[in-house]
């Protein structure tokens, strides 16, 4: 196909930043398509094209990712190599979030409304659960529990599909470029009352306002998801192959689980903790 050709993935892990481009232009096509031609589901629809896109991306890194666990003798060495890994996969999910924010920011609100509709009765269910409480221990217990279940779905979703839990990573990332965006749209209208114009310091300030609202602890979030994705996927690999006979596959598999984990905790603790304190 011509978008998935547009990129070599054998050379992403050398050249990571490309997959911030290959993020972004997925998106865009994704978005266009979806809602010219099937405007009704035109939410979920660009999350599908945009994951239709990546897959191949995604599954050849995932088959070298395993065939290292063969080659490689230690646990520090495939690390660093998964390391890589999370680079390029950062860069994609800040790619296709960057595209759908600029979308959601720029777009008229009747594209907006019917785009991401689907994203925005998400945020609203997310909001509902959490108004009103401060940080403690206990919006902690519950951010984290519903950070569990995504991490679970994601290992699952690889597990089951190989790339699975790429409709997951970019389903969360519309859904933070839909919140994202939202406040940048607020942020800016109350400036613009305040001073009476929309001046290129009011963007300025409302942009890097949304951005550490919701990126301070998301990107946390999301190298959580991406390395449990990783995780699920080489397992998976691995039984296609008839590997998993092979101890050095479940040990790197279940490293790569613990780690997920422990990024999971520092997310959820930053999300209650820190992010509040960083934009008051």
């Amino acid at each position: 196909m011509v978008l998935e050709s547009l990129f070599n993935p054998f050379a992403v892990k050398k050249k990571p930043w490309e997959m911030f481009l290959a993020g972004f232009i997925y998106s865009l096509v994704g978005l266009m398509l979806s809602y010219f031609v099937f405007k009704e589901a035109a939410g979920l629809l660009t999350v599908f094209l945009i994951v239709l896109a990546t897959v191949p991306l995604l599954y050849t890194t995932i088959t070298n990712e395993e065939e290292l666990d063969l080659q490689l003798d230690t646990e520090i060495a495939l690390l660093k190599e998964h390391g890589k890994v999370l680079v390029f996969l950062i860069f994609l999910f800040l790619g296709i979030m960057a595209a759908l924010s600029i979308s959601y920011i720029m777009l008229p609100n009747e594209v907006v409304n019917v785009v991401f509709e689907t994203q925005q009765q998400a945020i609203s269910s997310v909001n509902n659960n959490v108004q009103g409480k401060i940080a403690s221990f206990d919006l902690f217990t519950r951010i984290f529990s519903n950070n569990i279940k995504v991490l679970f779905f994601c290992i699952v979703f690889s597990f089951l599909y190989g790339t699975g839990a790429l409709f997951i990573l970019t389903w969360n990332a519309s859904v933070v470029a839909t919140a994202m965006g939202n406040f940048f749209k607020v942020e800016l209208g109350k400036a613009a009352s305040v001073v009476g114009m929309s001046s290129i310091s009011t963007y300025f300030g409302a942009a890097s306002i949304s951005f550490f609202r919701y990126m301070t602890h998301g990107v946390l979030e999301m190298v959580s998801y991406f390395v449990a994705g990783l995780a699920g996927g080489i397992i998976s690999i691995a039984l296609i192959k008839h590997n998993l006979k092979e101890d050095r596959v479940l040990v790197d598999a279940l490293d790569l689980i613990l780690l997920s984990l422990g990024i999971l905790v520092v997310a959820g603790l930053v999300e209650v903790y820190i992010t509040p304190v960083m934009i008051r």
